[in-house]
């Protein structure tokens, strides 16, 4: 059962990091249109249907199975695991600042430009490249 444990936690990473790298560039071009337009609208549908039907239930299946695997494999013992939890926290983190700017767009409040989403596009990146390294590596 671990064994298929591991592969649903990796299915739900992989969704929930590829909504995490959408969302910020979906953002990006919701900037230009037009508050009340229809290209607006759309991208707020778009936005509020990656976060409530993929990202946020792929961010939870990620947590329940990966703790378990945690506490299952290796008992929660390891630096390296210590280590890949915090940027985990860092990625959720990250997850709860999209759905702030989420709820901004909706509400046509976003104050922020393009340059900023392209920027923050690359936290989750950033962050996924240290858990990958750990996991794999297991440095420490």
């Amino acid at each position: 059962m671990y064994e298929w444990l591991k592969a649903l936690h990796v299915l739900a990473v992989i969704s929930w990091m590829a909504a995490l790298l959408y969302l910020p560039r979906l953002m990006v071009y919701h900037v230009d249109a037009p508050a009340g337009s229809q290209q607006s609208e759309t991208f707020k549908v778009m936005e509020r249907k990656l976060l409530n039907g993929i990202m946020t239930p792929a961010m939870i299946v990620s947590w329940v199975v990966g703790l378990y695997l945690a506490w299952a494999g290796f008992g929660f013992k390891g630096g390296w695991l210590h280590a890949k939890i915090a940027l985990v926290l860092g990625m959720s983190g990250m997850h709860g600042f999209l759905v702030g700017r989420v709820r901004d767009f909706a509400q046509d409040r976003n104050s922020r430009s393009g340059r900023f989403y392209r920027i923050i596009n690359e936290v989750p990146a950033v962050l996924m490249v240290g858990i990958v390294i750990l996991v794999i590596v297991k440095p420490f």
